[in-house]
């Protein structure tokens, strides 16, 4: 009964994003659902996986964002093996957008 609650507290969390029009109107809804730190981690983590992909190192990386190796690794892992391709979408949608 947990597991379907959380599903549909997520799928209605998904909703109400995709409801969303402007970048402004994203940032308003988002400052007012997360805590200045989640933004950090949620924005801190989107910034590592655009630089991973493209193809910069550790290093490099924790001296741009900040994030720790164990961050950076976490969001590697979603990037190359365990991931739902997330990212991909996101960075493929972007792409076609920004040409």
């Amino acid at each position: 009964m947990k597991d379907k609650l959380e599903k549909d507290n997520l799928k209605d969390l998904f909703e109400a994003v995709l409801c969303l029009e402007t970048t402004e109107e994203c940032m308003l809804f988002f400052k007012d659902l997360c805590t200045v730190p989640e933004l950090k981690a949620l924005s801190q983590r989107f910034q590592v996986a655009k630089l991973l992909t493209d193809n910069h190192v550790y290093s490099d990386i924790v001296s741009e964002t900040g994030a720790s190796t164990a961050t950076i690794s976490r969001v590697n892992r979603s990037l190359s093996y365990d991931g739902s391709g997330g990212y991909g979408i996101v960075f493929e949608r972007l792409k076609a957008k920004n040409k």
